[in-house]
């Protein structure tokens, strides 16, 4: 990438020992080979510590990408991310082909590397049928990985892949929240099929959460007016507030009119005191 920031490689060296420190500028200063080989080696040489780094009191490591968090990582992890970002990147033919050559040998912890690194890597479009491989992994980490907590999606995904990838975070229960720009990116072909895997999920006794209304307010539809009479009828408050969002959000007029018989829960979502955010947090 063309701006690796100090505060990365600041906060990486700060995690490090000093050998640790030494063997990872060593690396950098080497031949490619020798690059691409400590990817693969990192972890014969660096502690598999877990790291923990606050954005809104250190601010981003990554200022184009104020986004990108690597909070809960391993040092490996964040070391291996950080060897990419020195790989030359011209010419371009070969820069990619050293990064499909380590997306081939990769094992997983590997991969979860490489997948973390796609929003920092030279020509990002080119990775995309690699990012939506890995919405289709049937490895769990992996799959987290591309899908949790990493602005690719947001930035490159069509619209196709990303619905893929937000059902299947809801349907592995993952949390939608940690996905970048799930608020941003509400579409009516998501609402669609969320709702319809609500039905789904209903009929078979089982919940969904209810952050997941978010994901169909704003596109709403007459035939969704009866589930929502039930969940203003649930003894359940956040289902109550849930149902009182949509309503508000909607574009239907007669979905719009139900929240006239909750005036206290309209009142609360006109005073700010209610928004999808207190139902559950929503990143930027």
């Amino acid at each position: 990438m063309a701006n690796l920031s100090t505060n990365f490689s600041q906060f990486l060296f700060e995690q490090c020992t000093n050998k640790e420190r030494e063997w990872l500028e060593e690396k950098v200063k080497s031949n490619l080979l020798d690059l691409m080989t400590a990817f693969v080696a990192a972890p014969r040489f660096l502690s598999k510590k877990n790291i923990s780094y606050d954005s809104r009191s250190r601010g981003s490591l990554i200022s184009q990408l104020t986004s990108f968090e690597v909070n809960g990582w391993n040092l490996v992890r964040l070391a291996r991310v950080w060897l990419l970002l020195h790989l030359p990147s011209e010419p371009k033919e070969q820069y990619i082909k050293n990064i499909e050559t380590l997306f081939d040998t990769a094992e997983l912890n590997e991969l979860v590397a490489l997948y973390s690194a796609l929003p920092l890597l030279s020509y990002p479009t080119e990775w995309l049928p690699r990012a939506t491989d890995a919405v289709r992994s049937n490895m769990g980490f992996v799959f987290d990985s591309i899908a949790l907590q990493n602005p690719y999606p947001e930035l490159y995904f069509p619209e196709p892949a990303w619905n893929q990838l937000v059902l299947k975070t809801i349907f592995n229960g993952k949390p939608i929240h940690r996905i970048y720009g799930i608020n941003r990116r509400r579409n009516e072909d998501l609402s669609i099929a969320v709702f319809d895997f609500i039905g789904e999920r209903s009929a078979a006794g089982r919940e969904v959460p209810i952050s997941v209304w978010m994901l169909i307010s704003g596109f709403t539809m007459e035939s969704m007016i009866p589930k929502l009479f039930v969940m203003f009828s649930s003894e359940v408050q956040t289902e109550k507030e849930a149902a009182a969002l949509v309503c508000y959000e909607s574009k239907d007029p007669k979905i719009r009119s139900l929240l006239t018989k909750y005036p206290d829960l309209e009142l609360s979502i006109q005073n700010g005191d209610l928004d999808w955010s207190k139902l559950e947090p929503i990143p930027e």
